[in-house]
């Protein structure tokens, strides 16, 4: 049997209980990957302009990049996030409601009354991936680790 995506679904649970309480656990992992990317990106922003050396820690800046670099490729080849059909098929498996849109598409039209084309999202998806990119000219990244100064020697 296979998923809405193709894919071999024989690992989905069986229960319909587990799979709705598997959609919302991804609904929270989902909705801390938007925060982390948008709130991120805000930081990073803020960071270059009250020069915060945090900003610039290369774990933060390369996890950053990289989650919206997969986010912009996603939306530029016009598909729905992975996360959103993973939900939907749990939520489907469980009986529950699904929709045709983005995760954040659902978010702005329950949470903000406002209905987006999923084109335009998708837009915004790869322009926000490009600021992204410009921040690194804005707030250049730490690759490298600081070299510390060995401690000065005093003889007794």
């Amino acid at each position: 049997m296979n998923d809405a995506m193709g894919q071999d679904a024989s690992w989905y649970p069986s229960d319909p209980l587990t799979c709705a309480h598997w959609a919302d656990a991804l609904v929270v992992v989902h909705s801390a990957v938007v925060l982390f990317v948008v709130l991120g990106e805000l930081v990073i922003l803020l960071g270059a302009w009250r020069r915060w050396r945090w900003t610039g820690n290369r774990w933060f800046r390369g996890s950053h990049l990289l989650v919206i670099a997969i986010v912009a490729l996603v939306a530029g080849f016009q598909r729905l996030c992975p996360l959103t059909v993973w939900e939907n098929e749990l939520r489907r498996r469980a009986g529950q409601a699904t929709e045709a849109t983005s995760f954040v598409g659902r978010w702005l039209r329950d949470y903000l009354y406002v209905d987006v084309d999923l084109r335009l999202l998708a837009a915004s998806y790869v322009a926000f991936g490009l600021l992204v990119f410009a921040s690194l000219l804005i707030a250049p990244v730490r690759w490298r680790k600081r070299r510390t100064e060995p401690a000065e020697t005093h003889p007794d």
